[in-house]
């Protein structure tokens, strides 16, 4: 839009609102009657809450212990047909010792420190853990930051992600106050389930603009 039309432009929106000029302070956001809003009340049974509304949005949720979540994840791995994997650089995949164990296990593992981002498009599979799980939604949440790029869970056909049991939020008004406290990186991703799209004649398809298959493991 040219520039000097602008003026012009904002004027006629002002007259067909009736306001002779610029309000003099912005409006204020209607209240938000809670009980209305919210339907997650409490902490108790937000991991199956999760699972229950992960697995409509066709994410692949499973429960495992810690001791066993490596093991699992690996035959998994194996159960796609994935080669190569590459991994967030944070603190739970560093105590897992995760990316050692898949480099045994006979997988091409690679830390994101460690690549750049061209490299993300040569992998079959992206693991991460979360920094939220939002339980009425049954959506992961990423912040992104240097040890954890938005690549990880984007590009490859297979994400796979663990979640902690304290990264669990009731819902998405909870998620937004504690990420306007908090911070949001230099971005957030929120998955609910594959990369999904109807565009084209309303037929949904998987996997046109992200992974294809989700997998969240559940740690207890």
């Amino acid at each position: 839009m040219n520039s000097d039309r602008v003026p012009d432009v904002l004027d006629r929106v002002r007259r067909a609102l009736a306001r002779p000029g610029p309000l003099a302070n912005p409006p204020i956001p209607p209240h938000i009657d809670e009980p209305i809003a919210r339907l997650v009340f409490a902490d108790l049974g937000l991991p199956e809450l999760f699972q229950k509304r992960a697995a409509e949005m066709k994410m692949l949720v499973e429960p495992v212990r810690v001791d066993e979540v490596l093991f699992r994840l690996a035959d998994f791995l194996r159960a796609q047909s994935c080669k190569s994997v590459m991994l967030s650089a944070t603190q739970l995949l560093s105590d897992l010792h995760a990316e050692a164990f898949l480099s045994a296990a006979g997988f091409v593992a690679k830390s994101w420190r460690e690549m750049t981002a061209d490299q993300a498009y040569d992998f079959d599979a992206g693991v991460t853990d979360v920094d939220f799980a939002v339980a009425e939604t049954g959506s992961l949440v990423i912040r992104h930051r240097p040890e954890h790029g938005r690549l990880l869970s984007l590009v490859p056909f297979v994400h796979v992600a663990i979640v902690q049991p304290k990264t669990f939020v009731p819902d998405l008004i909870d998620l937004f106050d504690t990420l306007a406290r908090e911070g949001t990186g230099s971005g957030v991703t929120i998955i609910s389930g594959p990369s999904k799209t109807a565009d084209i004649e309303m037929n949904t398809v998987t996997g046109v603009h992200g992974p294809n298959v989700v997998k969240a493991y559940v740690l207890s």
